[in-house]
């Protein structure tokens, strides 16, 4: 077996190994349906996806004024939580990471949800102990600014140039790009190939058996 190349591994949760693009997106544009907002078409709500709640709503509702941020969060949350429990993760992620930490990587979670929504899925999905460290949009800043990455290498005690982020957004590579780390992107998520292409991954992939493949290869 060929020597690490990257010793930590960084993974976004939603559209990267939880397949739940579709339930974000439906819920945002049930939120504002509820509230009697103009609901976002579902390209603009899953442009979004991976962004902390409140940039996310400002973005896809920008006729939400600041003091409506909260209640259409709530009413989110209500839509997003009745699906949540039975949403996936990708055919064979669980597979991938645990192959991953039994190489000897160090394995990290990026990601736009709440610490405790996070830590809802990874409960539900069994994958808590697999993670040596997580940041969320409440605990840091949001995408694509790059505190989440920095204050994982610096937890971690890792530098950027053996640490590798994995996503499905424009936001996520933009995050690895801000704080000069390396960054694959896989197409089963929220932002189209062409548009993860545009930011120069290393490598732009369409599922988790070939992410696996060139992780194998390249990692």
């Amino acid at each position: 077996m060929h020597a690490k190349r990257y010793r930590l591994v960084v993974f976004d949760w939603d559209g990267t190994l939880m397949d739940s693009t579709a339930v974000i997106a439906s819920s945002i544009q049930a939120a504002a349906r509820d509230l009697g907002y103009p609901v976002p078409d579902i390209e603009i709500a899953k442009h979004v996806i991976g962004l902390g709640l409140n940039d996310a709503l400002q973005i896809a509702i920008p006729q939400l004024p600041a003091s409506e941020y909260r209640r259409m969060a709530d009413r989110y949350r209500v839509h997003f939580l009745a699906k949540d429990p039975a949403t996936p993760l990708f055919q064979g992620a669980a597979q991938l990471l645990e192959e991953l930490s039994e190489r000897g990587h160090l394995l990290a979670v990026a990601t736009g949800k709440s610490s405790a929504g996070l830590a809802r899925s990874l409960k539900a999905t069994g994958m808590q102990d697999l993670f040596s460290a997580t940041r969320c949009a409440d605990q840091t800043a949001s995408k694509p600014a790059p505190d989440m990455l920095t204050e994982l290498m610096d937890e971690l005690e890792v530098t950027c140039d053996v640490t590798v982020m994995i996503g499905d957004t424009t936001h996520d590579l933009q995050m690895a790009a801000h704080a000069g780390v390396d960054a694959v992107a896989i197409t089963h998520g929220a932002h189209s190939r062409s548009e993860l292409q545009a930011l120069n991954p290393l490598t732009c992939v369409d599922s988790i058996r070939d992410l696996g493949i060139w992780l194998r290869s390249n990692a």
